[in-house]
């Protein structure tokens, strides 16, 4: 009794292991997702989509060819966009966020944005860590 039960919490364990960092398809993505790959990455290759659960919070994780890593809501909803210290795509960004950068900080390119629960952090090519609202509002800055 004792092995049949510690071979169904192993079979569970491996099986959840699994299922959490599954692999998938391109069309195995929500629709709002395939969507954002389309209009804002049209060209780069795929070399990666897999399902995540992290902290609680259930998504989905894009790898492109050229480095650039997408994480998505479980809805498609984009949540966080890193360009391994490469420049990013800008056009779903809140203008407020760009126009701000384009202000203060012209010869720098966005490299990574996350929309957090309270905030929206974003890197820029100097390595300054900016912090605005959700809508776009300016909080502060810090070097990192």
């Amino acid at each position: 009794m004792k092995n049949a039960i510690f071979f169904l919490l192993f079979l569970f364990t491996a099986t959840a292991s699994q299922a959490q960092g599954s692999k998938l398809k391109v069309t195995d993505l929500p629709k709002e997702a395939q969507n954002f790959l389309e209009t804002h990455f049209k060209g780069e290759k795929i070399v990666k989509v897999k399902k995540e659960s992290q902290i609680g919070e259930k998504g989905y994780e894009v790898e492109l060819a050229n480095g650039i890593e997408i994480e998505f809501t479980n809805s498609g909803h984009w949540r966080e966009v890193d360009g391994n210290d490469g420049a990013i795509p800008t056009g779903y960004i809140l203008p407020a966020i760009t126009d701000y950068i384009k202000a203060n900080y012209p010869a720098q390119k966005i490299t990574h944005i996350d929309i957090g629960h309270k905030d929206i952090d974003v890197d820029i090519s100097n390595n300054t860590d900016l912090n605005f609202t959700q809508d776009g509002k300016f909080l502060k800055a810090k070097q990192k």
